[in-house]
């Protein structure tokens, strides 16, 4: 088991607001805004957090660049996909990955 299997079970374990908690918390260290893909749009409406809250809803259609392997939560919370803004949380890429055996970089 790896460190991003070992967080979903102890979320698995916390209340709602425990985890909106730890949301809130790790969008202090999302840097997000940083990355050439985000836009005024997404900042308008306070889009982060993408590896956890999963892809932009309705701002951020195109990927411009990434930054994700380089964010802090990426490293603590042992992320190995990227492109979330566009492509889905971890959790859902990694359940992509497992049904369908796509190798997206």
């Amino acid at each position: 088991m790896d460190a991003f299997e070992d967080l979903m079970k102890k979320m698995k374990g916390m209340t709602a607001d425990q985890q909106a908690q730890w949301i809130a918390e790790n969008k202090k260290a999302c840097i997000c805004p940083t990355c050439p893909t985000y836009n005024a749009c997404a900042k308008k409406n306070e889009e982060l957090l993408f590896c956890a809250t999963g892809k932009s809803f309705m701002c951020i259609s195109a990927e411009k660049g990434c930054m994700c392997p380089t964010c802090p939560v990426t490293k603590a919370a042992g992320l190995k996909y990227k492109s979330f803004c566009t492509r889905g949380a971890e959790k859902a890429q990694r359940y992509e990955h497992t049904i369908w055996g796509t190798k997206i970089p």
